[in-house]
C-alpha cells in the first residue's frame, strides 16, 4: 500500500485513535463497572468496530466529529438487541450515556484506547528523589 493510501486510513485527530479500546458502562438494574472491549476504526467522521461484554458479541457503526469531540452510534449485539450511545471525547477517552429504553434502560458508559492508561482513575502521583547515603569516595 502507498503512503498515501495509509494516510487515508488513519484518523489524524490522536483523539480517536483506531485499534484496541478498553471500558466499561453502568447498568441500574446490576450496580458496578461492567467491563467491554472493542476493537473501533476511526476514519473521516466513521465509527465502525466489534466487541464483547457480558451480554455479547456486537457491533459498533457510528460517526464522531473532530471539531466538537461527539459521538454517537450503536451497539448492535448479535441477535439480540441495540443500545444507542451518545457521548463526548475531550481527550480522556470517550464518555457519555447509553439507552434502549430512555425511561427504563440507561446509563453511563466510560472507553478509551487500550494505550492509555485507565482515565477514570483519578490517581495521584508523585515522585520523590531517594537520599543517596554518603560512602567512601571511589577512585576512578
Amino acid at each position: 500500500m502507498s503512503a498515501i493510501n495509509d494516510e487515508l486510513t488513519v484518523e489524524p485527530d490522536s483523539r480517536f485513535p483506531s485499534g484496541p479500546w478498553t471500558g466499561y458502562f453502568l447498568q441500574p438494574v446490576l450496580p458496578g463497572r461492567h467491563r467491554m472491549e472493542l476493537h473501533l476504526t476511526f476514519l473521516a467522521g466513521t465509527m465502525r468496530g466489534e466487541g464483547r461484554d457480558w451480554v455479547g458479541p456486537f457491533i459498533v457503526t457510528g460517526r464522531y466529529e473532530t471539531t466538537t469531540g461527539k459521538c454517537w452510534w450503536t451497539k448492535r449485539y448479535i441477535g439480540k438487541h441495540d443500545v444507542a450511545y451518545q457521548g463526548f471525547n475531550e481527550g480522556r477517552g470517550i464518555w457519555g450515556r447509553w439507552e434502549i429504553d430512555p425511561v427504563t434502560w440507561h446509563g453511563g458508559f466510560h472507553i478509551w484506547p487500550c494505550a492509555m492508561d485507565d482515565p477514570s482513575n483519578d490517581r495521584l502521583a508523585e515522585s520523590i528523589e531517594e537520599p543517596v547515603e554518603a560512602g567512601e569516595p571511589v577512585l576512578v
